[in-house]
Protein backbone atom coordinates (compact mmCIF):
# COMPACT_ATOMS: atom_id res chain seq x y z
CA UNK A 1 0.00 0.00 0.00
CA UNK A 2 1.43 3.32 -0.75
CA UNK A 3 1.55 6.17 2.05
CA UNK A 4 -0.87 8.16 0.43
CA UNK A 5 -2.90 5.37 0.36
CA UNK A 6 -2.35 4.31 3.44
CA UNK A 7 -2.66 8.04 5.06
CA UNK A 8 -6.02 8.27 3.92
CA UNK A 9 -6.88 4.48 5.38
CA UNK A 10 -5.92 5.86 8.96
CA UNK A 11 -7.89 9.01 8.50
CA UNK A 12 -10.94 7.24 7.22
CA UNK A 13 -10.93 4.15 10.54
CA UNK A 14 -9.76 7.43 13.14
CA UNK A 15 -13.20 9.16 11.78
CA UNK A 16 -15.11 6.42 11.98
CA UNK A 17 -13.60 5.38 15.37
CA UNK A 18 -13.87 8.97 16.60
CA UNK A 19 -17.45 9.72 14.86
CA UNK A 20 -19.35 6.44 16.54
CA UNK A 21 -18.18 7.88 19.80
CA UNK A 22 -20.48 10.17 20.45
CA UNK A 23 -23.35 7.64 19.92
CA UNK A 24 -21.07 5.30 22.17
CA UNK A 25 -21.23 8.29 24.74
CA UNK A 26 -25.26 9.00 24.72
CA UNK A 27 -25.88 5.21 24.85
CA UNK A 28 -23.05 4.97 28.53
CA UNK A 29 -25.51 7.82 29.89
CA UNK A 30 -28.20 5.50 30.09
CA UNK A 31 -26.24 3.86 32.59
CA UNK A 32 -23.12 5.68 33.74
CA UNK A 33 -22.53 9.23 34.82
CA UNK A 34 -20.26 11.51 32.74
CA UNK A 35 -17.43 10.85 35.08
CA UNK A 36 -17.93 6.93 35.28
CA UNK A 37 -17.69 6.58 31.45
CA UNK A 38 -14.79 9.09 31.19
CA UNK A 39 -12.95 6.81 33.83
CA UNK A 40 -13.63 3.84 32.77
CA UNK A 41 -12.70 4.29 29.02
CA UNK A 42 -9.26 5.77 29.31
CA UNK A 43 -8.33 2.66 31.67
CA UNK A 44 -9.74 0.21 28.84
CA UNK A 45 -7.89 2.63 26.72
CA UNK A 46 -4.66 2.25 28.93
CA UNK A 47 -4.96 -1.20 29.36
CA UNK A 48 -5.12 -2.34 25.71
CA UNK A 49 -2.50 0.13 24.46
CA UNK A 50 -0.22 -1.75 27.96
CA UNK A 51 -0.90 -5.13 25.97
CA UNK A 52 0.10 -3.70 22.31
CA UNK A 53 3.27 -1.92 24.29
CA UNK A 54 4.68 -5.01 26.01
CA UNK A 55 3.67 -7.25 23.14
CA UNK A 56 5.75 -4.90 21.14
CA UNK A 57 8.77 -5.37 23.46
CA UNK A 58 8.70 -1.85 24.33
CA UNK A 59 8.57 0.29 27.33
CA UNK A 60 6.90 3.46 28.79
CA UNK A 61 8.68 6.54 28.62
CA UNK A 62 11.27 7.00 31.72
CA UNK A 63 12.44 10.71 32.43
CA UNK A 64 9.92 13.34 33.96
CA UNK A 65 9.93 16.18 31.49
CA UNK A 66 8.29 13.43 29.32
CA UNK A 67 5.96 12.63 31.86
CA UNK A 68 5.35 16.12 32.73
CA UNK A 69 4.61 16.82 28.82
CA UNK A 70 2.32 13.93 28.66
CA UNK A 71 0.43 14.52 31.12
CA UNK A 72 -0.44 18.66 30.01
CA UNK A 73 -1.43 16.50 26.51
CA UNK A 74 -3.59 14.28 28.61
CA UNK A 75 -5.65 16.98 30.63
CA UNK A 76 -6.19 19.03 27.14
CA UNK A 77 -6.55 16.09 24.51
CA UNK A 78 -8.32 13.30 26.96
CA UNK A 79 -9.78 13.70 30.20
CA UNK A 80 -11.39 17.53 29.85
CA UNK A 81 -12.96 17.18 26.61
CA UNK A 82 -13.93 13.41 27.04
CA UNK A 83 -15.61 14.74 30.70
CA UNK A 84 -17.22 17.64 28.85
CA UNK A 85 -18.48 15.70 25.84
CA UNK A 86 -20.40 13.47 28.21
CA UNK A 87 -21.59 17.06 30.44
CA UNK A 88 -22.80 18.21 27.13
CA UNK A 89 -24.47 15.01 25.52
CA UNK A 90 -26.74 14.84 28.71
CA UNK A 91 -28.57 17.63 27.15
CA UNK A 92 -27.69 18.10 23.14
CA UNK A 93 -27.95 14.69 20.70
CA UNK A 94 -25.19 12.78 19.97
CA UNK A 95 -25.29 14.25 15.94
CA UNK A 96 -25.25 17.68 17.86
CA UNK A 97 -22.09 17.06 19.86
CA UNK A 98 -19.95 15.51 16.45
CA UNK A 99 -21.51 18.84 14.52
CA UNK A 100 -20.04 21.13 17.52
CA UNK A 101 -16.70 19.01 17.67
CA UNK A 102 -16.26 20.05 13.94
CA UNK A 103 -14.89 23.26 15.03
CA UNK A 104 -11.92 21.73 16.52
CA UNK A 105 -9.35 22.34 13.36
CA UNK A 106 -10.89 26.70 13.96
CA UNK A 107 -9.74 25.93 17.25
CA UNK A 108 -5.85 24.32 16.37
CA UNK A 109 -5.25 27.36 13.47
CA UNK A 110 -6.05 30.07 16.28
CA UNK A 111 -4.51 28.53 18.79
CA UNK A 112 -1.48 28.15 16.70
CA UNK A 113 -1.42 31.84 15.55
CA UNK A 114 -1.81 32.80 19.10
CA UNK A 115 1.21 30.46 20.30
CA UNK A 116 3.59 31.23 17.70
CA UNK A 117 2.65 34.98 17.02
CA UNK A 118 2.91 34.70 13.81
CA UNK A 119 0.92 37.63 11.30
CA UNK A 120 1.27 35.82 8.61
CA UNK A 121 0.06 32.41 9.73
CA UNK A 122 -2.92 34.68 10.92
CA UNK A 123 -3.24 36.67 7.61
CA UNK A 124 -3.38 33.59 5.60
CA UNK A 125 -5.51 31.47 7.71
CA UNK A 126 -7.97 34.76 8.07
CA UNK A 127 -10.42 33.84 6.08
CA UNK A 128 -10.96 30.44 7.31
CA UNK A 129 -11.20 31.39 10.54
CA UNK A 130 -13.91 34.18 9.71
CA UNK A 131 -15.59 31.64 8.11
CA UNK A 132 -15.52 29.31 10.17
CA UNK A 133 -16.24 30.98 13.30
CA UNK A 134 -19.32 32.42 11.16
CA UNK A 135 -20.37 28.52 11.06
CA UNK A 136 -20.11 28.23 14.75
CA UNK A 137 -21.84 31.06 15.45
CA UNK A 138 -24.85 29.93 13.02
CA UNK A 139 -24.65 26.38 14.75
CA UNK A 140 -25.31 27.82 18.52
CA UNK A 141 -27.90 30.46 16.91
CA UNK A 142 -28.12 32.37 20.38
CA UNK A 143 -31.10 34.17 19.14
CA UNK A 144 -33.01 30.89 18.58
CA UNK A 145 -34.42 30.22 22.47
CA UNK A 146 -36.05 26.92 21.16
CA UNK A 147 -32.76 25.82 20.08
CA UNK A 148 -30.86 22.93 22.14
CA UNK A 149 -27.29 23.95 20.66
CA UNK A 150 -27.70 27.24 22.86
CA UNK A 151 -27.39 25.57 26.08
CA UNK A 152 -24.88 24.63 28.40
CA UNK A 153 -24.78 21.13 27.29
CA UNK A 154 -23.77 22.71 24.08
CA UNK A 155 -21.19 24.84 25.25
CA UNK A 156 -19.62 21.98 27.16
CA UNK A 157 -18.93 20.68 23.61
CA UNK A 158 -17.62 23.63 22.28
CA UNK A 159 -14.94 23.85 25.28
CA UNK A 160 -14.23 19.79 24.62
CA UNK A 161 -13.70 21.00 20.49
CA UNK A 162 -11.54 24.21 22.49
CA UNK A 163 -9.52 21.73 24.25
CA UNK A 164 -8.72 19.32 21.92
CA UNK A 165 -7.11 22.66 19.62
CA UNK A 166 -4.63 22.81 22.30
CA UNK A 167 -4.27 19.46 22.76
CA UNK A 168 -2.69 19.05 18.64
CA UNK A 169 -0.38 22.14 19.24
CA UNK A 170 0.88 21.32 22.23
CA UNK A 171 1.79 17.82 21.25
CA UNK A 172 2.91 19.12 17.92
CA UNK A 173 5.50 21.53 19.90
CA UNK A 174 6.67 19.44 23.02
CA UNK A 175 6.35 15.36 22.09
CA UNK A 176 6.21 14.61 18.40
CA UNK A 177 9.75 15.23 17.88
CA UNK A 178 11.13 13.16 21.46
CA UNK A 179 10.94 10.50 19.05
CA UNK A 180 9.09 8.10 21.08
CA UNK A 181 7.21 6.14 19.18
CA UNK A 182 3.58 6.61 18.34
CA UNK A 183 2.65 3.43 20.62
CA UNK A 184 4.39 4.61 23.65
CA UNK A 185 3.53 8.33 23.23
CA UNK A 186 -0.18 7.29 22.76
CA UNK A 187 0.27 5.05 25.93
CA UNK A 188 2.01 7.59 28.35
CA UNK A 189 -0.92 9.78 27.57
CA UNK A 190 -4.00 7.70 28.25
CA UNK A 191 -2.13 6.31 31.25
CA UNK A 192 -1.80 10.03 32.42
CA UNK A 193 -5.65 10.90 31.87
CA UNK A 194 -6.46 7.74 33.60
CA UNK A 195 -5.03 9.07 36.60
CA UNK A 196 -6.26 12.95 36.30
CA UNK A 197 -9.50 11.55 35.76
CA UNK A 198 -9.66 9.47 38.71
CA UNK A 199 -8.08 12.35 41.05
CA UNK A 200 -11.42 14.11 39.63
CA UNK A 201 -13.75 11.63 41.06
CA UNK A 202 -14.40 13.60 44.30
CA UNK A 203 -15.51 16.59 42.35
CA UNK A 204 -18.32 14.76 40.47
CA UNK A 205 -21.27 13.02 41.13
CA UNK A 206 -20.07 9.00 41.47
CA UNK A 207 -24.18 7.97 41.41
CA UNK A 208 -24.56 3.69 41.60
CA UNK A 209 -24.28 2.43 37.81
CA UNK A 210 -26.81 0.29 36.51
CA UNK A 211 -24.54 -2.18 34.62
CA UNK A 212 -27.14 -2.91 32.11
CA UNK A 213 -25.87 -4.14 28.86
CA UNK A 214 -25.99 -1.65 26.22
CA UNK A 215 -24.49 0.98 28.84
CA UNK A 216 -22.06 -1.87 29.34
CA UNK A 217 -21.10 -2.41 26.30
CA UNK A 218 -21.36 1.10 24.93
CA UNK A 219 -18.16 2.01 27.34
CA UNK A 220 -16.11 -1.08 26.12
CA UNK A 221 -16.19 -0.45 22.30
CA UNK A 222 -15.39 3.51 23.49
CA UNK A 223 -12.56 2.47 25.69
CA UNK A 224 -11.06 -0.28 24.04
CA UNK A 225 -11.68 0.49 20.12
CA UNK A 226 -12.79 4.42 20.40
CA UNK A 227 -9.65 5.36 23.07
CA UNK A 228 -7.38 2.60 23.01
CA UNK A 229 -7.08 1.76 19.16
CA UNK A 230 -7.85 5.49 17.68
CA UNK A 231 -5.00 7.12 19.55
CA UNK A 232 -3.07 5.41 17.90
CA UNK A 233 -4.01 5.61 14.85
CA UNK A 234 -3.89 9.22 16.07
CA UNK A 235 -0.45 10.05 16.82
CA UNK A 236 0.48 8.30 13.97
CA UNK A 237 -1.17 10.87 11.84
CA UNK A 238 0.15 13.63 13.91
CA UNK A 239 3.46 12.60 13.28
CA UNK A 240 3.15 12.28 9.64
CA UNK A 241 0.98 15.38 8.73
CA UNK A 242 1.72 17.81 11.71
CA UNK A 243 -0.98 18.96 14.32
CA UNK A 244 -3.13 21.26 11.78
CA UNK A 245 -3.36 18.30 9.50
CA UNK A 246 -4.37 15.58 11.83
CA UNK A 247 -7.16 17.77 13.78
CA UNK A 248 -8.56 17.86 9.61
CA UNK A 249 -9.67 14.37 10.90
CA UNK A 250 -12.57 15.78 12.49
CA UNK A 251 -13.79 16.92 8.98
CA UNK A 252 -15.79 13.46 8.51
CA UNK A 253 -16.44 13.31 12.40
CA UNK A 254 -20.00 14.96 12.05
CA UNK A 255 -21.15 13.33 8.97
CA UNK A 256 -20.48 9.67 10.91
CA UNK A 257 -21.90 11.42 14.10
CA UNK A 258 -25.39 12.35 12.30
CA UNK A 259 -25.69 9.36 10.17
CA UNK A 260 -25.11 7.17 13.24
CA UNK A 261 -27.43 9.42 15.54
CA UNK A 262 -30.58 9.49 13.05
CA UNK A 263 -30.19 5.87 12.32
CA UNK A 264 -29.62 4.58 15.38
CA UNK A 265 -30.90 7.10 17.99
CA UNK A 266 -33.67 8.61 15.54
CA UNK A 267 -32.44 11.82 16.34
CA UNK A 268 -32.88 15.32 14.13
CA UNK A 269 -30.00 17.88 13.42
CA UNK A 270 -31.31 21.48 13.33
CA UNK A 271 -31.41 23.31 9.98
CA UNK A 272 -29.14 25.71 11.58
CA UNK A 273 -26.68 23.55 12.46
CA UNK A 274 -26.37 21.78 9.15
CA UNK A 275 -25.71 25.07 7.47
CA UNK A 276 -23.23 26.28 10.31
CA UNK A 277 -21.60 22.73 9.76
CA UNK A 278 -21.25 23.40 5.89
CA UNK A 279 -19.41 27.06 6.35
CA UNK A 280 -17.07 24.87 9.34
CA UNK A 281 -16.21 22.48 6.86
CA UNK A 282 -15.73 24.72 4.40
CA UNK A 283 -12.88 26.77 6.70
CA UNK A 284 -11.31 23.39 7.43
CA UNK A 285 -10.78 22.40 3.74
CA UNK A 286 -9.98 26.08 2.62
CA UNK A 287 -6.93 25.95 5.69
CA UNK A 288 -6.32 22.05 4.15
CA UNK A 289 -6.01 24.19 0.79
CA UNK A 290 -3.36 26.46 2.62
CA UNK A 291 -1.11 23.78 3.69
Amino acid sequence: MSPRLAGTARVAALALLWGSGFLWIKIGLEGFTPIQITLFRMALGAAVLLVILRLSGLSLPRDRKTWGHLTVAAFFGNALPYLLFGIGEQTVSSATAGVINASTPLWTVLITVLAYRNGTAARRNAWSLIIGFAGVLLIFSPWNHTSEIASWGGLACLGAAASYGISYVYIGKFLVRQELGVLRMATGQLISATALTLAMVPLFNWSQSTWEIGPVLAVLVLGTLGTGIAYILNYRIITDDGPTAASITVYLLPVVAVMLGVSVLGERLEFHATAGTVLVLLAARLRRSDQ
